[in-house]
């Protein structure tokens, strides 16, 4: 990483910016998740029909998602992650008024599109100011994506049990938040995200144990596009760390579509308690983020995402072992805490990934992160339609375990890079 090169009001502005971003992100889809079920009952959906409604979500995310470094490199990170907040908090106001599934379906379609680009711009513009920083942050913006899910989970939950028409709760959260997106872009670092070097790995790379990550970065000392060679180890490696990623939208797609529905149904849950299984999941995701820069720079990358793997597997396991809900929140909290740094750690890998074009790397980690969000809610929803839900999230167990084995490709606490001093 670099030292910083702006000046530290400017810095420290663009930094609390981009963290109203990743907020924002949060809150507009979390505020909506414990309304799920009323979704659900209006329209009289099985649990098949709704998996596959909210599979169009990770579908939209997939058609899109791999146009973002192009867009980025025509209008920017910032102006990409701030007006496209804008246009997702209207597409998912809209599901209040869908008269149908084939309505449901497309409107979270297009909510699936604009989240996948405004995901890879946030983060990009997160990294811009990562590198100007010198040390890591990435952690942190993300632990303030999951303090905007605490948030939106608890908007949610109060309004669903307050009786408040979906209308009227999804139509003023989305002018709200729109405001705090277009305010946070006047603060967005200005330039082209080109000229922060974005991209570039200095030799540090990610040790992954069986070669594929370091040929990567020994594939990259020309600096510039990767010889014929070299491209072969850098897409295993981005296979790699997609697979990964998708161990973590798993388990967070878990606490995000079915929390609420199955501490409803199956263990008959009050809807304001209902939604406290998204929340609790949340919460842990929360702390672990904010405490996960300084963790990760003692243990290392590839220890963290490890343990935590465990962590999630052996939480979840328990309670689902033992259905209350009380320890099914707690499941879900262990679950949250242990994939917490998972993401943030393969997307900086990703955009470290040497020879790519500009945000590519990022990208390409996002679009296949997504295809676990696609498959996630399709498998949940017809395995709990076959066997029921409490079997069906086993597939949490599964990808605590995933990370366990695909963890070995971050690095180690002896591979990280050298920050630059504290801005």
């Amino acid at each position: 990483m670099s030292t910083a090169t702006a000046p530290d009001v400017e810095l420290r502005r663009a930094r609390v910016a981009v963290g109203a971003c990743f907020f924002v992100n949060a809150v507009l889809y979390a505020n909506l998740v414990p309304r799920v079920p009323e979704v659900k009952a209006a329209l009289d959906l099985s649990n098949g029909a709704l998996g596959a409604a909210l599979a169009a979500v990770p579908l939209g995310s997939l058609l899109a998602g791999l146009t973002s470094a192009a867009l980025i490199r025509r209008f920017g990170s910032a102006r990409l992650a701030s007006s496209g907040l804008v246009l997702l908090s209207a597409a998912l106001a809209c599901v209040a008024v869908a008269p149908g599934w084939w309505a449901l379906a497309a409107v979270l379609l297009v909510s699936g599109a604009l989240d996948a680009i405004v995901d890879v711009a946030q983060n990009a513009h997160g990294l811009r100011v990562q590198r100007r920083f010198g040390r890591s942050i990435l952690n942190a913006f993300h632990g303030v994506w999951s303090l905007g899910s605490v948030t939106g989970g608890l908007l949610g939950s109060a309004a669903a049990g307050l009786g408040l028409p979906l209308g009227w709760h999804l139509g003023g959260s989305a002018v709200v938040f729109s405001v705090v997106a277009l305010l946070a872009h006047r603060w967005l670092l200005r330039g082209r995200d080109q000229d922060d070097g974005v991209g570039q790995a200095e030799g540090a790379g990610h040790d992954d144990g069986d070669g594929a990550a370091a040929a990567v970065v020994d594939g990259g000392a020309t600096g510039g596009r990767p010889a014929r060679g070299s491209r072969r180890p850098a897409v295993a490696a981005l296979a790699v760390l997609g697979l990964l990623a998708a161990c973590g939208v798993f388990v967070e797609d878990a606490g995000s579509s079915w929390s609420t529905l199955y501490l409803r149904t199956d263990l008959a849950a009050g809807p304001a308690v209902a939604g406290l299984g998204y929340v609790a999941l949340s919460v842990a995701m929360t702390v672990g983020r904010l405490t996960g820069d300084r963790v990760v720079d003692r243990f290392g990358q590839r220890r963290v995402v490890r343990t935590g793997g465990l962590l999630a597997a052996v939480g979840m396991g328990a309670a689902l072992a033992l259905p209350s809900v009380p320890l099914t929140l707690v499941g879900f909290a262990l679950a949250g805490l242990g994939v917490a740094t998972l993401v943030p750690a393969v997307f900086q890998a990703a955009d470290e990934v040497p020879g790519l074009p500009h945000g590519l790397g990022l990208a390409v980690s996002n679009w296949l992160l997504r295809l676990g969000l696609l498959a996630s809610p399709l498998i949940v929803g017809v395995v709990s339609d076959a066997v029921g839900l409490r079997l069906a999230l086993l597939v949490v167990v599964l990808a605590g375990l995933g990370a366990v084995v695909f963890g070995r490709t971050l690095r180690g606490a002896a591979d990280r890079p050298t920050a630059g001093d504290p801005a």
